[in-house]
């Protein structure tokens, strides 16, 4: 026989309460269950946005501890580099790779030994005064070496100038070495070859030497050396 409508209810209401009885929960107990799964899930993602803030924390340090030392690694090889303490800018201040350089000084003369240290020096040599007419010896340092023998071979340094206006057409000390020569076979002119033999080692002479005992006064005949009187400054530093 079908129930009756209250009956029905009842058995509904039965059943349900069954139905929690034998699941073991309440609906409270479901929703309070919910609740807590909710919560631990926002738990969970605020730990992970927290471990992502941390992250990209570190990332940030890591980045600037970086730059600073490339800034640092920089400015050292900066103070590394040699300063320019003229301040002036390097490429202006340096002379430019084809610029003319001043020739290397020749280096000094070997002398012999106990000789007076102005050999070492080129003379100044000026013009003479005067009508030059013969050979003329001027002893300008004395020498204490042996005196200078006729067929030796001798070592000297000289300057040469027009004995008029002392303008200089040549010079030992310009070549950067001393000039070495048989002295009094005519391998020279004939004013060294006469004022030159007798002078000591050690000495320098000036020698003021007549046209006619040097290259002539004939400028066609001469070749292109020099004519007329000519007035010599020699240093002898040795003969053998």
């Amino acid at each position: 026989m079908p129930a009756t409508p209250s009956q029905q209810g009842v058995d509904d209401v039965s059943e349900r309460t069954q139905e929690n009885r034998s699941e073991g929960q309440s609906p409270a107990t479901k929703a309070g269950r919910r609740l807590a799964a909710q919560l631990a899930a926002q738990k969970a993602a605020e730990a992970k946005r927290r471990r992502q803030a941390w992250a990209g924390g570190l990332v940030g340090v890591a980045v600037v501890a970086l730059l600073i030392g490339g800034f640092v690694w920089i400015d050292k090889n900066r103070d590394d580099k040699p300063s320019n303490a003229s301040g002036a800018n390097p490429s202006a201040s340096a002379a430019a790779p084809d610029a003319p350089t001043a020739p290397p000084a020749p280096p000094a003369p070997q002398l012999p030994e106990g000789a007076d240290p102005a050999l070492g020096s080129k003379p100044t040599v000026k013009a003479g005064t005067g009508e030059l007419k013969k050979l003329t010896v001027t002893p300008m340092i004395k020498g204490t070496g042996p005196a200078v023998k006729k067929g030796q071979n001798i070592t000297t340094n000289y300057v040469g100038v027009f004995y008029k206006d002392g303008k200089e057409f040549d010079s030992s000390w310009n070549a950067g070495q001393p000039a070495t020569f048989p002295i009094g076979v005519g391998q020279v002119i004939p004013g060294w070859d006469q004022g030159l033999v007798g002078v000591t080692v050690g000495s320098r002479v000036q020698l003021d030497i007549p046209g006619e005992l040097a290259y002539g006064n004939d400028e066609a005949k001469a070749g292109g050396r020099p004519t007329g009187p000519l007035r010599f400054v020699v240093d002898v530093l040795a003969a053998q």
